[in-house]
C-alpha cells in the first residue's frame, strides 16, 4: 500500500471506529435503555425532553470549544493529538455506561454527554485532516468513503450487539439488559482499537514558523481565532453556507439522535426500531460512497439539494405514519441520503478553507453543526411538551393520555421540517465561486 492510499484508508478507518458510538450508543441502545432502564416509570414526553436536553447540553459545550481548539491545533500542528485526546475521552465514557445502575438517569445523561463531547470533539480534528489526505479532484469521493466505512463498521458491530440482546444466553449473558451494558463496552473497545490506525497512518504536516512553547501556541491560536472571526464577517459566501448548514444539518442530527425515542413514543416495538437502524447502516454504506461519485459528476450543490428534499419528505411521512413497516421504509429512504448530505457538506466546505487553517475552519463548521444539535432535540422535546400541555384534558383517562402523548410526539417531529426548509433557502444564495476566490 503506497503512502497516499495508506493515509486515505487510515483516515477513513476513524469513521469505521467512532461510528460504533453513533450507531450502537447515540442512535440505538442509549435511547431505548434510557427510557426503559435509567428513566423507567416516567412519562414518555418527559423522558424524551430529558434525552433531548441532554443532547443539547453536550452539543453546546462542543460548539463553544470547537473553533478555539481548532485554531490552537493549527498553530501547534496538534490536530492528531487533539483527536487522540477526544477519541479516548469518548472511549472511557462509553465504557463507563456499563457502571450506571437502573433508575440513575442523571448519571446516565452526564456520562453520555461526556461521551458525546469526546465523539464530537474528535470529529473536529478528524474532519480537519481530510484536505491533507485528498486532492481537490478526489475530496468528494474520499469524504464519502469515510462515511461509507463508518456505516459499514458501525453496522457490523451494531449487528453483533443486536444479536447479543436477542440471544443473550448464546453470549454467556443473563438477559438483554446485561447484553446492552456489555454492548457499550464493545463499542469502547472497537472505537479505541481502530483509532490506532488513524494515529499511525495519517500524516500531519508541521506548520512552518511556529513557536515551540505550548503557551505561545495557545496565544497564537486565540489571536488566529479572533482574526478568523473578523474575516468571516466579510466572507459572505462562507458565512452564508455555515448558516445554511446550521439549519439543515440540525434536522439530520435530530432525526439521528431522536428517531428511536420517537418510534418508542408511538408504541412501536423496540426490535422493529433496532432492525430499522440496521437497515440505515447497511443501505448507508454504499449510498455514502455513491453520493461522493454523484457529487463529482452531477454537482455537489444539486446532490445536497436532493438529500434535503428527501429529508423533508421523510419528516412529513414520519409525522403521520402509523405502522411499523413504514418505519422500515423510512429507514431505507434515510439510509440512501444520510451519508451523502453529511459527506458532501464536509467536502463542499473544504473548498473555502485557506491553507494551514483546516482545523480552525472545521472548528467553525462543527460549531455550527453542534449549535444546530442544541436547537433540534430541544425544539422537538419542547414542542411535544407544549402540545401535550395544551391538549391534555383536566382528568384524562389512560386512553386519552396515550392518544395525546402520541399526538404531541408527532407534532414534535413535524416541527423539524422548518429547519430543512430554511437551510435549503439559505444554501440557494451561497456564491461558491466568490467563496473559493476568498
Amino acid at each position: 500500500m503506497d503512502n497516499d492510499r495508506k493515509a486515505v484508508w487510515g483516515w477513513a478507518l476513524y469513521d469505521w471506529a467512532n461510528s460504533a458510538f453513533a450507531t450502537t450508543v447515540m442512535a440505538g441502545f442509549f435511547p431505548i435503555f434510557f427510557k426503559q432502564y435509567w428513566s423507567c416509570g416516567v412519562d414518555i414526553n418527559l423522558s424524551t425532553a430529558r434525552l433531548g436536553f441532554g443532547n443539547s447540553i453536550a452539543s453546546l459545550l462542543v460548539a463553544l470549544m470547537a473553533p478555539v481548539l481548532g485554531a490552537i491545533a493549527d498553530k501547534g500542528s496538534a490536530r492528531k493529538r487533539f483527536l487522540l485526546f477526544f477519541a479516548y475521552l469518548g472511549v472511557l465514557m462509553t465504557a463507563a455506561l456499563f457502571m450506571v445502575h437502573k433508575g440513575a438517569w442523571g448519571w446516565a445523561v452526564f456520562i453520555y454527554c461526556m461521551g458525546v463531547i469526546g465523539f464530537s470533539g474528535g470529529n473536529i480534528f478528524y474532519d480537519s485532516l481530510l484536505p491533507g489526505v485528498a486532492t481537490e479532484d478526489t475530496i468528494d469521493y474520499v469524504s464519502g468513503l469515510g462515511y461509507g466505512m463508518g456505516y459499514l463498521g458501525g453496522g457490523i458491530l451494531f449487528l453483533i450487539n443486536v444479536l447479543m440482546t436477542l440471544m443473550p444466553e448464546r453470549f454467556g449473558l443473563s438477559d438483554s439488559a446485561e447484553a446492552i451494558r456489555y454492548s457499550f463496552v464493545s463499542v469502547a473497545i472497537w472505537w479505541g482499537l481502530f483509532s490506532i490506525f488513524t494515529i499511525l497512518w495519517v500524516p500531519e504536516d508541521r506548520v512552518h514558523g511556529l513557536s515551540e512553547g505550548h503557551g505561545k501556541n495557545i496565544r497564537g491560536g486565540l489571536r488566529q481565532f479572533a482574526g478568523t472571526i473578523r474575516k468571516l464577517s466579510h466572507m459572505k459566501p462562507v458565512s452564508l453556507f455555515l448558516l445554511a448548514y446550521w439549519f439543515y444539518i440540525d434536522g439530520v442530527d435530530t432525526i439521528i439522535r431522536m428517531a428511536v425515542d420517537y418510534g418508542m413514543s408511538l408504541g412501536f416495538n423496540h426490535k422493529d426500531l433496532i432492525a430499522a437502524l440496521l437497515i440505515v447502516q447497511f443501505v448507508g454504506f454504499p449510498s455514502a460512497i455513491l453520493f461522493g461519485k454523484l457529487g463529482q459528476r452531477w454537482g455537489v450543490r444539486k446532490s445536497i439539494y436532493l438529500a434535503i428534499g428527501a429529508y423533508m419528505g421523510a419528516t412529513l411521512w414520519g409525522a403521520v405514519m402509523t405502522e411499523s413497516y413504514e418505519f422500515y421504509m423510512l429507514a431505507i429512504a434515510i439510509g440512501l441520503v444520510q451519508g451523502g448530505i453529511q459527506s458532501l457538506s464536509r467536502s463542499y466546505y473544504s473548498r473555502f478553507i485557506p491553507e494551514g487553517q483546516a482545523a480552525e475552519y472545521y472548528g467553525f463548521f462543527n460549531m455550527m453543526g453542534k449549535f444546530a444539535a442544541i436547537f433540534g432535540p430541544a425544539l422537538m422535546g419542547t414542542v411535544g411538551l407544549i402540545v401535550r400541555g395544551l391538549m391534555m384534558p383536566v382528568s384524562p383517562s389512560p386512553l386519552q393520555i396515550d392518544h395525546v402523548g402520541k399526538l404531541a410526539s408527532r407534532w414534535g417531529i413535524a416541527s423539524i421540517i422548518i429547519l430543512f426548509l430554511i437551510g435549503a433557502i439559505l444554501f440557494h444564495f451561497v456564491d461558491e465561486e466568490k467563496g473559493m476566490a476568498g
